[in-house]
């Protein structure tokens, strides 16, 4: 096999890709990438068994072929090399060798054979939409996805569709983030959790022009964005009825700016515990009182104005929670719905039902 190709060229594809290739594998051969060429066009092929990422690039070729090279190592050759290079690539047994000007550098392969390659999907459902609207959905959720929880299904996103709306969930037992859009098209009923992983990849590659499909398999999901192909395996789990999670009409409103609100959390929040990141909101009419404590018997009291007409009320929150859900609300006020001192607060921008935002209460 072999081809030279712009450096420009395979740089933009080989960064569109390399996101999930892991320093350190369990197998030698996911540390590469497979690059087949095929009618002037170059496949990058990259995955760690969960995530799979193609890109293409324009090559010139004398004849089709596929080999797997270090992921790292070529894009560090390719960052390199000066802006105008153009990269000679040949094979020869289990070594390549590129070249550019006077530059030289061969590599080991394996083979390509050895490279795990996702088959295609049993098709059940293709959506397309502007790829600013699902980045959207999931810039608005994903900070509230679980890490490493036994819960499984709770590692990663539902993306629920339900013939008019698209819908993304995340939550890690302790808040819950919502978010969903009108379909542009008629779309039919369907449920799929998107591991962590995944959805952070998507985030990266998803732009603000252009458009995204989206094919929902069985096992997988695939979105085509421009060159690039994503394809990720899905969490066989069943995701919580998260809509029992959400207070439908919470007694009591607090209505805040935003900023004021935010600046006063991340003030108050120096002297909260750093395990337990706890801190109390007193409500009083028209005043919302903050106040942290820690273990060294340290404290820290702010006052905000705010528009409350109901009872007075004291309840405690992670001051993370919060401060990631107001990050998330559009505008410049926030609404918060809140019951009573044990029950969760209602996160969104005033009269917003687009993107909601529930945190459960913490006993202080």
């Amino acid at each position: 096999m072999k081809f030279s190709a712009e450096r420009e060229n395979l740089l933009t594809a080989l960064q569109s890709v390399i996101g999930v290739v892991e320093r350190r594998q369990t197998m030698p051969i996911l540390a590469n990438l497979l690059l087949s060429a095929e009618q002037g066009k170059l496949s990058i092929t990259a995955t760690d068994l969960e995530v799979e990422l193609v890109a293409s690039a324009d090559i010139k070729s004398s004849g089709d072929g596929r080999m797997t090279v270090p992921g790292r190592k070529l894009l560090d050759i390719c960052r390199s090399l000066p802006e105008d290079a153009t990269l000679s690539v040949s094979q020869d047994g289990d070594k390549v060798t590129i070249k550019a000007g006077r530059s030289r550098f061969v590599l080991a392969t394996l083979p390509a054979t050895d490279f795990p390659v996702i088959d295609e999907l049993a098709q059940q459902q293709t959506l397309t939409l502007a790829q600013a609207d699902l980045r959207r959905l999931l810039d608005k959720t994903h900070f509230s996805m679980a890490q490493q929880d036994v819960r499984y299904y709770l590692n990663g996103m539902l993306l629920e569709t339900d013939g008019k709306m698209l819908r993304t969930v995340a939550t890690d037992g302790h808040r819950l983030a919502l978010c969903e859009m009108d379909m542009p098209t008629k779309a039919g009923v369907q449920q799929v959790i998107i591991p962590r992983k995944g959805v952070l990849e998507l985030q990266r590659l998803l732009g603000t022009a252009g458009d995204v499909t989206i094919t929902i398999g069985s096992n997988h999901v695939r979105a085509q964005i421009g060159d690039v192909r994503f394809t990720s395996k899905l969490i066989d789990g069943r995701f919580p009825e998260y809509s029992r999670v959400i207070p439908s009409a919470p007694q009591k409103a607090v209505v805040a700016d935003r900023e004021v609100l935010r600046a006063a959390l991340q003030r108050t929040s120096i002297l909260a515990n750093e395990k337990y990141r706890g801190i109390r909101l007193a409500l009083k009419k028209n005043s919302l009182t903050l106040q942290a404590h820690n273990p060294e018997q340290e404290e820290a009291e702010e006052q905000v104005e705010v528009n409350y007409k109901g009872d007075e009320l004291e309840v405690g929150f992670n001051v993370g929670y919060l401060l990631d859900a107001l990050a998330a609300v559009d505008g410049n006020e926030v609404e918060i719905g809140v019951t009573d001192g044990n029950s969760s607060c209602l996160v969104r921008a005033p009269g917003a039902t687009g993107a909601r935002y529930v945190v459960m209460p913490m006993r202080l």
